[in-house]
């Protein structure tokens, strides 16, 4: 199990890793050994989130995350497989502790009477600079 939040624990049977060949550092070892971690989480079908924190995450992942629900996070970040795996679970477990978070409510507020009086004399105070700045015999 890897826990996520105190409320919140993925079953390992839950995510699915795919070793690929990583372009980037390593030189010839790129070429011979699949460094790269796919991993894969379908978070639409997981009965360990809930579905607003499931709604969250789908708005989170923006591309990473399948039509079908299923999480996909590259990581070819390092140049052994361990460190990527590790480095590919840290980021899932950091996106899943965003998704949870939720979202303060923001409340419409109206300006206050002072607010309006401060907005208005700068108003009039720039009126006021410009309307000097004229030459009042070039309007003739």
């Amino acid at each position: 199990m890897i826990q996520v939040t105190s409320s919140i624990a993925i079953g390992e049977n839950e995510i699915k890793e795919e070793f690929i060949r990583s372009s980037g550092p390593g030189g010839q070892n790129v070429n011979k050994v699949s460094t790269a971690v796919r991993l894969f989480f379908n978070a639409a079908n997981s009965p360990s989130l809930t579905e607003p924190v499931k709604h969250r995450l789908k708005s989170l992942a923006g591309k990473r995350m399948t039509e079908d629900g299923v999480l996909i996070i590259d990581a070819r970040r390092f140049r052994t497989q361990e460190a990527n795996r590790k480095n590919a679970l840290e980021r899932l477990v950091e996106l899943i502790r965003e998704a949870t978070q939720e979202p303060e409510i923001r409340y419409k507020t109206k300006p206050t009477y002072g607010s309006k009086l401060r907005r208005l004399a700068t108003k009039h105070h720039h009126t006021e600079i410009k309307q000097s700045r004229r030459s009042d015999t070039g309007n003739e």
